[in-house]
């Protein structure tokens, strides 16, 4: 039996016209996308509804994404392409600005911020979370973010998304996490609230208590919940607690009544979307 016939080897000048051809055709889809989303504009009206920040879609789309990526591109460059296309066509729909807390560092933040929300966004650095949740707070639609491991004396920031019509958390960055991630600072992301588009996969509460008892840490644990920051305040000691989607404000409740605790407070200060580790191949 014959061999079959060895396929004949692309020259240079063949491959070149197919990477023409291949970016002359995601300019296109580029272009198209910017129709759709123009029209959208016209549908939604969201020029005048704030911001268009989607951060359920936006999540479920970067699980999607990298679970199919494939090939020698490292996914590190179709992430931060992805979240520049993304970010600009949002800030297209309803122009908004990045506010960053740069209490821990300058650079590690505005990566971070460059990262996911790109150059055409405008990027604000603040000296502290408590004046970039102001600042969003006295926006039309923009954003805040700052370290979701804050350091030491960073206080309790979170009691400031306490409250009816006060910013809340909708993101915590990256959606997708690995190793050696270029813009890796784990942060959250706080707007005004956007109930219609909130993803509740996690839900952060403000606990405050007069003091830490015994028995806090097995309740919330018998809850799936688990304290994420702590620190010291005049009314006497607030955590950050974070806990499945489907805990409820009553479970709070009744969590720390059955501890007998006599003086608290819980607030529901925001949500985002369950953490999605990459494992970087062997």
């Amino acid at each position: 039996m014959a061999d079959a016939p060895t396929p004949p080897v692309p020259s240079l000048a063949d491959l070149r016209v197919e990477i023409d051809r291949i970016d002359e055709a995601m300019h296109r889809l580029l272009m198209e996308r910017g129709q759709i989303i123009d029209t959208l504009i016209q549908v939604k009206k969201t020029q005048a509804s704030g911001s268009a920040f989607r951060p359920g879609r936006e999540a479920s789309m970067m699980k999607v994404m990298a679970g199919r990526h494939r090939g020698i591109l490292p996914f590190d460059t179709v992430e931060s392409i992805w979240r520049v296309i993304i970010s600009t066509f949002t800030y297209v729909q309803a122009p908004y600005s990045v506010h960053g807390d740069i209490s821990g560092g300058d650079a590690p933040m505005r990566d971070s911020a460059r990262f996911h929300f790109g150059f055409t966004v405008p990027y604000v650095p603040h000296g502290s979370a408590a004046a970039v949740i102001d600042a969003v707070a006295r926006s039309a639609g923009d954003l805040g973010v700052f370290r979701a491991e804050p350091g030491r004396g960073a206080g309790a920031w979170w009691t400031a998304l306490a409250g009816a019509g006060k910013p809340k958390i909708i993101a915590r960055l990256p959606f997708v996490e690995r190793p050696d991630h270029p813009a890796g600072l784990p942060v959250y992301v706080v707007s005004k609230p956007i109930e219609d588009a909130a993803v509740r996969e996690v839900v952060l509460f403000s606990l405050g208590v007069e003091r830490w008892r015994e028995g806090l840490q097995g309740a919330l644990s018998r809850l799936g919940a688990s304290v994420e920051s702590s620190a010291g305040d005049e009314g006497g000691l607030s955590l950050l607690v974070s806990a499945p989607g489907s805990v409820t404000l009553d479970d709070m409740f009744a969590a720390m009544s059955g501890l007998g605790v006599g003086v608290f407070d819980v607030q529901e200060i925001g949500s985002h979307a369950n953490r999605f580790r990459l494992e970087t191949p062997a």
